[in-house]
């Protein structure tokens, strides 16, 4: 099973830029989506069901923001899910920010995690999200679900998740606030899939539009596929799809036994 994940910064835009096109070659299971900036209304029929590598159709679940142009989640899959949910809290179901789909003892989550803003204008919403993730996906384990946390957290955990961390220590996503959650949500078990394979430097999936920074590689590595420590066996491989344009974010993905 390959599960993919990606903060597309507007779907609509996305689609301009042959994401239909790269769905169906992907050939994933699933898709999670992050920062969709519009409602299911606003989309094509292509958009909402592309076609699939083997002819067939991808099913897709939207959480939209109540504002419009703003945030919002989505998984496409290929099969049907057993039920798909939201974070039944109404704080963060507003904004649309999280999507879960279940299949069988499996849960999927599409996430945006919020920005902390400048200054950290946002940092106590911020961290009201994270706890509350947290909080999730140990109810989700604890009723004897895998989980699989997809998303765009906006948060570089440590030094080697972006090239100037020296520089960026006061800025949103580098927080000292932001780290040490990360570092709460691993201590409780969930591993960081990617690096359970890759431990060099250098690794980003996101860069800013701003100084040519994505062709020098100055990025930071904010998109994550997390797993429960128990699952973690499960994983055969977590990559970052750096190649992959139409965002100033990449794809992710993560390979399933």
């Amino acid at each position: 099973m390959n599960i993919i994940s990606w903060n597309v910064n507007g779907i609509r835009a996305a689609e301009k830029k042959g994401f239909i096109d790269w769905i169906s070659a992907s050939d994933a299971d699933v898709v999670c989506i992050q920062e969709t900036k519009a409602n299911p209304g606003q989309l094509s029929p292509a958009l909402l069901k592309p076609e699939t590598k083997d002819g067939g159709q991808y099913k897709s679940y939207f959480n939209s923001a109540k504002k419009p142009g703003y945030s919002g989640t989505a998984i496409y899959c290929k099969k049907e899910p057993d039920s798909v949910e939201n974070m039944n809290d109404e704080r963060f179901d507003s904004e649309g920010r999280v999507t879960i789909a279940k299949f069988g003892k499996l849960a999927v989550i599409s996430a945006y995690f919020p920005n902390s803003q400048d200054a950290g204008a946002r940092l106590g919403y911020k961290l009201e999200f994270c706890s509350a993730m947290l909080e999730k996906c140990n109810a989700l384990v604890s009723e004897g679900f895998d989980i699989v946390l997809c998303g765009d957290y906006n948060i570089a955990h440590k030094p080697i998740d972006l090239a100037n961390p020296k520089a960026n220590e006061g800025n949103a996503g580098y927080l000292p606030e932001e780290r040490a959650w990360m570092d709460t949500f691993t201590q409780a078990g969930y591993v960081d899939t990617f690096r359970h394979f890759c431990e060099e430097p250098k690794q980003y999936t996101w860069w800013s539009y701003r100084f040519h920074a994505r062709e020098k590689n100055i990025g930071w590595r904010i998109d994550y596929q997390c797993v429960n420590g128990s699952f973690i066996d499960k994983v055969k491989a977590s990559t970052i799809l750096s190649s992959v344009l139409g965002s100033d974010h990449c794809p992710i993905k993560i390979e399933l036994e």
